[in-house]
């Protein structure tokens, strides 16, 4: 038995917490089959962490969902912005990129 916070050991989850952890994965499932995927994504990208935003900035299937992430994104993400510019100079995530590290600087 541990006496302190070992990282190394899996975090327990006390009933509740897993009761709403399964709920809300159902209700993101119903949403994926029933309402438009692109709207869904977008509605999970306002509450995602930056390496997820980062994430859909850089790969997201979704043109919209691309430009939603740049848009999105923070100072700790300029190199990411950096990348899309670089690898996209001329395309619609290029200039979204520019537009966002000139509001971040």
């Amino acid at each position: 038995m541990a006496c302190c916070d070992d990282p190394t050991e899996p975090k327990k989850l006390d009933r509740g917490e897993l009761i709403r952890l399964q709920e809300q994965y159902g209700e993101l499932v119903r949403d994926l089959f029933t309402e438009d995927p692109e709207k869904v994504v977008l509605k999970l990208l306002n509450d995602a962490n930056a390496y997820l935003t980062e994430l859909a900035a850089l790969h997201a299937h979704h043109p919209s969902v691309r430009l939603k992430a740049i848009e999105l994104l923070a100072k700790p993400s300029i190199p990411v912005l950096q990348q899309i510019l670089e690898k996209e100079p001329d395309s619609p995530f290029g200039m979204a990129a520019q537009t966002r590290l000139a509001q971040l600087r």
